[in-house]
């Protein structure tokens, strides 16, 4: 029988277990540019033991931003400075994927340079607020792209890639959840559109297909992988369950002939299982799985390796305060209790200060 703790075979990256350290947004880029800092660089190398690494969330543009002191992968020096954090992860024997995320409405012009404003695929404020520098404050009304914009921010997904290969991440995972961009154009209360980029199931697919495709045509389907979250209303996003399932096993069989090297599914509900089941069933390469718990994603979550739900599991807070989540899983705890004061911004405080055993 299969168990987390076996080595698996990622598109020719080799992992030497099957427990994922989740993407999980930290705001401390505070390096030269929205760079990581050498804290950044500690951080993820304390996490290494983790059959694959992937990192929060990296604005492909500029525009991209969603949040304050997020990093990018869009300038030279953010590329240096990530190259210092895959070397270092490297050195420890991990393997370390960059997620792409471009925010889209979920942003404000303060937390934009340049005086750039949100985007989406349709002008539809979202409910809530943000967080930025001034504190909290209203979401504004994105600006809808225009076609070419659409093919440009394509293009930035494909030109953020190449830039994550140069600074020696082993491949990256676009950010198709949680509301974000890619979510907004498949989503119907946020893609408003009746262009060949919205409307019918088959269109609102069309931006996560073309941006996927893109990254594949730029650095090899082995290195590509991408994030799904089917009827998360995280963000404002409104996707009901009947429709939804007909959206995401069509994106889904869209994407499978592309070989990709893995897909990622974030489970919103326990009532989704039977729709990631299906999804499973359409894609052929390596599912990864976060999957919907009552607190945060714990050993009992190692199962759905055994019983075949998922090829690996993917942990977000219990990874972030446990840096040696795979020997603890193994041993059966302790575990450290994450601090949700500290999850976002901040100092090295319940960023890289949690020990691991025996410390």
């Amino acid at each position: 029988m299969t168990s987390a703790f076996d080595p698996i075979d990622l598109s020719g990256t080799p992992l030497a277990n099957r427990i994922a350290m989740a993407p999980m947004t930290r705001s401390r880029a505070f390096g030269p540019g929205l760079s990581p800092t050498g804290s950044t660089v500690e951080y993820y190398a304390q996490r290494a033991s983790a059959g694959l690494i992937i990192t929060e969330g990296i604005q492909p543009s500029a525009v991209g931003q969603g949040y304050p002191n997020t990093p990018g992968l869009h300038s030279e020096e953010q590329v240096a400075a990530w190259r210092r954090v895959t070397d270092a992860v490297h050195a420890k024997g991990g393997r370390i994927f960059a997620q792409l995320m471009h925010a889209g409405r979920i942003s404000h012009p303060s937390v934009l340079p340049d005086g750039l404003a949100p985007v989406s695929a349709s002008a539809v404020t979202p409910g809530g607020q943000l967080y930025t520098h001034d504190g909290l404050v209203d979401f504004v009304t994105p600006r809808e792209l225009t076609g070419d914009e659409v093919r440009a921010t394509v293009a930035d997904f494909a030109a953020a890639a190449r830039n994550a290969v140069d600074a020696g991440f082993d491949g990256v995972e676009l950010h198709g959840a949680n509301g974000y961009l890619i979510h907004q154009f498949l989503s119907p209360n946020t893609n408003r559109r009746t262009d060949e980029w919205g409307g019918s199931a088959q269109a609102r697919i069309r931006f996560a297909v073309e941006a996927t495709k893109a990254v594949v045509e730029a650095i090899g389907a082995a290195r590509t992988a991408i994030r799904i979250s089917p009827t998360n209303p995280y963000n404002d996003i409104a996707e009901p369950l009947d429709e939804a399932e007909g959206v995401y096993l069509a994106l889904v069989r869209e994407l499978e002939p592309l070989d990709l090297a893995y897909l990622h599914i974030l489970e919103a509900t326990p009532a989704l299982r039977p729709l990631t089941l299906d999804l499973r069933k359409e894609f052929s390469g390596t599912v990864v799985l976060n999957a919907a718990t009552e607190g945060p994603t714990g050993p009992g979550e190692l199962a759905l390796i055994e019983d075949g739900v998922a090829d690996i599991v993917s942990y977000g807070a219990l990874f972030l305060a446990n840096p040696d989540l795979p020997a603890r899983l193994r041993a059966g705890g302790p575990y450290n209790t994450p601090d949700p004061t500290s999850f976002f911004g901040g100092g090295d405080k319940g960023y890289i200060d949690y020990p691991a055993l025996g410390a």
